[in-house]
Formats: structure tokens, C-alpha cells, sequence
């Protein structure tokens, strides 16, 4: 299956892009999503206890299950003042 994967912030930076598509097998968690941008790019494993994950459009946990077409957005921490 294919997934669609949006960086934002810092992960943005470290993946040179902002958008991507990965494939990965059907059934996939969003933890291993998360394997997959990290096997890509070794920097932004640091930043897995940080990142929170969205699935279309809703915030989910590494756990969550993952479908075709699915776009998954990486956040990082965000900090005011």
C-alpha cells in the first residue's frame, strides 16, 4: 500500500522535503511507517518520543493502522510563549 506522509518543522528539514509517498505492506502501523522514514533518514530518529502522528486528519498513536491512500502528517512539539 501506499501512504502519503507530510514533515513539518525540524522533520521537514531532515527529510529535505515536505511531502513524500512511501509503500509499505498492507495492514502497516503507523510505527512502522515510522521504521520506514527513519530507515530513509537515520537523523530524524531522535525525534520519535517528540513527534505525535496524524491520520487524515486526526491524531492518532504509533499502534494506529494505516490504509491505502492514507496521508499521515509527522508534528513536532510545539512551543509558545
Amino acid at each position: 500500500m501506499t501512504i502519503r506522509v507530510l514533515a513539518f518543522a525540524r522533520l521537514r528539514e531532515l527529510l529535505g522535503r515536505g511531502e513524500l509517498c512511501i509503500d509499505l505492506a498492507p495492514g502497516a502501523a503507523v510505527a512502522q511507517a515510522w521504521s520506514a522514514l527513519c530507515a530513509m533518514q537515520p537523523a530524524i530518529a531522535p525525534l520519535a518520543e517528540s513527534t505525535r502522528f496524524g491520520r487524515n486528519g486526526h491524531l492518532v498513536s504509533a499502534a494506529e493502522r494505516l490504509a491505502d491512500g492514507d496521508e499521515l502528517a509527522l508534528l513536532p512539539p510545539v512551543g509558545g510563549g
